[in-house]
């Protein structure tokens, strides 16, 4: 069984930052690999069950198990010294980082139907606390797609009637989850005191039994 929590765990003792979601991805690949070397371990993978073009960013085969796992790095500015120097990038936007990740938990459940045996791993981490903490104002365009702590993610999800086509661009499409997701945050490093200092990272499992 792969444990998700465990491998970040790891993780963050080695790699408590990461440059890009790119790294991130390479990083946590390679920490799986390292942990079950008997397992095959693929980036950037498609796989034949599901028809559209589709790549998933992890992909682990593990005896007869199959573990499909989604990332997402979300950051907020911060300059930051481990061994290298880190400028995280200042990525706002947060109700299209919401929409994305979203996109992944649907994007795993149709996977997870079509491949026997296949087990899904929605992965967001981010310093950014406006994704953890629960918004003040109830009446956001973005309501449906909110993930922060104890949010209970289900059924159909889309825009509020007055969202914007530059917010919605490329991200129309309603979002329907099968399965039912409770979201809990767990803390993965604190590299520094200042502000957006602390990373915390979400991990939503899928299994359609």
């Amino acid at each position: 069984m792969l444990d998700i929590d465990a491998i970040l765990s790891r993780l963050a003792n080695r790699r408590p930052l990461f440059h890009s979601e790119a790294d991130f991805k390479h990083s946590l690949a390679w920490e799986i690999q390292q942990r079950f070397p008997e397992s095959s371990v693929r980036l950037e993978y498609k796989p034949k069950s599901v028809g559209k073009r589709v790549y998933l960013d992890v992909w682990v085969t593990n005896e007869d198990r199959i573990y499909a796992v989604e990332l997402k790095y979300k950051t907020r500015k911060l300059h930051c010294v481990q061994g290298e120097d880190f400028d995280l990038l200042d990525q706002s936007a947060q109700d299209c980082g919401r929409y994305d990740f979203l996109t992944d938990v649907e994007r795993l459940e149709e996977l997870v139907l079509r491949q026997p045996n296949a087990v899904g791993y929605a992965v967001f981490l981010t310093n950014d606390d406006g994704y953890w903490r629960q918004p003040k104002r109830e009446t956001t365009n973005d309501r449906c797609f909110r993930i922060h702590e104890g949010r209970t993610l289900t059924g159909e999800l889309c825009w509020g009637a007055g969202a914007s086509f530059g917010t919605m661009d490329k991200r129309k499409e309603e979002i329907f989850l099968r399965g039912q997701y409770e979201v809990h945050w767990r803390d993965y490093s604190q590299p520094s005191s200042d502000s957006y200092g602390k990373l915390r990272y979400t991990c939503l499992e899928i299994r359609m039994t």
